[in-house]
């Protein structure tokens, strides 16, 4: 059973930086798979934050490009998401997300190409 665990949100300031992390397991270390952070904000959509793919490729939603970058640490099984330069729109429920099915669009990185998901952390930036 597929299983991710996110941890390090937190309360920063404007300007600020975060790191999140995705503790990853259940699944087959040595094939193809994807995986993701989304957001929501109260009131509002789910949306694809940044996505990578096992062979590293990366994606990014336009309001987070040269300020967020994903990365994965596959000794660990972890993804994480490094986010600088923080603003107060960018708070959230912060959600990572893992896929296996081959030939989905992966870019943009949307809700419905996914499969498993965490829990959730919370990020709030104030102003």
């Amino acid at each position: 059973q597929v299983q991710l665990v996110e941890s390090g949100g937190g309360s920063v300031q404007a300007g600020g930086s975060l790191t999140l992390s995705c503790a990853a397991s259940g699944y087959n270390t040595g094939g193809r798979y994807y995986m993701a952070w989304f957001r929501q904000a109260p009131g509002k959509e789910r949306e694809g934050v940044a996505g990578i793919v096992s062979a590293g490729t990366t994606c990014y939603a336009d309001s987070v490009k040269g300020r967020f970058t994903i990365s994965k640490a596959n000794a660990k099984n972890t993804l994480y998401l490094q986010m600088n330069n923080l603003k107060p729109e960018d708070t959230a429920m912060y959600y990572c997300a893992a896929d296996f099915t081959l030939f989905r669009q992966r870019c943009p990185v949307v809700v419905n190409a996914y499969n498993y998901w965490g829990q959730g952390t919370q990020v709030a930036v104030s102003s």
